[in-house]
């Protein structure tokens, strides 16, 4: 009789260690979480911040995900970003989301690794150029040409002049979405969309521009500073935010105010962020066009989660965001900054 009672009772504690070890591998299983990446061009950049806040958003309605935020901390610097992706990729992630800012390099440096460990990727604001493509599942973002040609347009409207000299500020001289920007700004003003403006339509390029940055905000500043004390300066547009993401923008331009105001210096820049509506209110930039870069971190998180828990592919290659006016009237209003 005991020694039924004692093989019941051994059967009943594996039972029992059968149970919770199960218990525990499917609870283990259930908090495991889907680790997706967002890199941008910089790790400072309030615009790529944003991105960051839209996965975010889509983690809070989705506990699964896990978001992680990750670039090259100062300047677009091509060599840093990939270090980044690959010690992302060494700290095991699940997915990619990345705007490109050289797209030889990112492919050959860290894309083609990833693919080979099926580590899907997804760009946003920056794409990788066309023959690169086979390496990402979609793009996320704004049509980089016609973005390019409605700061070429509001340029447009804030001249009278038959003559106009511009000179464009961009960041690296390879990244793909800047260079779409700037033949969508020759495009609009001269019907051309890659040489140099020439005098037609009345437009051409200051001989010295376009201006490259690298990102670099005191670099920025000091460009547009340098063009801002010539006898005649050029119509200045900047194809991203640059020299005003710079916190002495305010106190540099202070002077040129109302030069500004009377349409003798045009200043128009590329995106909304607080800091340069901040400035734009101030009367120190002429316009501003921005985009939406919340919806293209929280898009593109989605995107991810579909493909890499359901299996499903994006339907579409490219998905364009939108993006909205700012002038000094509407400064308040024109954007929501998340």
């Amino acid at each position: 009789m005991l020694s039924k009672i004692s093989l019941a009772a051994k059967k009943y504690k594996v039972l029992k260690y059968l149970v919770l070890s199960w218990c525990a591998l499917f609870a283990h299983q259930s908090v495991a979480k889907v680790v997706i990446a967002i890199v941008g061009k910089t790790k400072n950049d309030s615009f790529y911040q944003q991105a960051f806040k839209g996965c975010l958003h889509f983690s809070n309605e989705h506990p699964e995900i896990e978001c992680k935020y990750d670039g090259p901390k100062d300047f677009q610097d091509i060599r840093s970003q990939s270090m980044v992706i690959n010690r992302l990729v060494d700290q095991k992630i699940d997915g990619l989301i990345v705007a490109t800012t050289d797209s030889q390099h990112l492919v050959t440096r860290s894309l083609m690794a990833l693919k080979s460990k099926n580590i899907p990727v997804i760009t946003f604001d920056s794409d990788l150029l066309e023959k690169h493509q086979q390496y990402r599942l979609a793009y996320v973002g704004s049509n980089n040409f016609d973005f390019g040609v409605a700061l070429g347009e509001q340029v447009k409207k804030l001249t009278n002049k038959a003559n106009n000299t511009l000179c464009m500020q961009s960041g690296h001289h390879t990244t793909p979405n800047l260079n779409k920007r700037i033949a969508g700004v020759r495009y609009a003003l001269s019907d051309q969309a890659t040489a140099h403006l020439s005098g037609k339509n009345g437009w051409r390029e200051h001989s010295r521009c376009p201006l490259f940055s690298l990102g670099k905000r005191e670099e920025s500043l000091k460009q547009l500073m340098h063009l801002l004390k010539m006898d005649n300066p050029p119509i200045f547009l900047a194809v991203a935010g640059f020299a005003q993401f710079n916190p002495h923008y305010v106190n540099a331009l202070a002077p040129f105010k109302q030069r500004i105001a009377d349409k003798d210096i045009i200043i128009v820049s590329a995106d909304t962020e607080e800091i340069q509506l901040n400035v734009l209110s101030r009367g120190l930039s002429s316009a501003n066009i921005g985009q939406n870069p919340f919806e293209m971190g929280r898009l593109s998180t989605k995107l991810m989660h579909d493909y890499i828990l359901y299996n499903k592919k994006p339907a579409q290659s490219h998905y364009y965001t939108d993006f909205h006016y700012c002038t000094q009237s509407n400064a308040s209003k024109c954007t929501v900054n998340h």
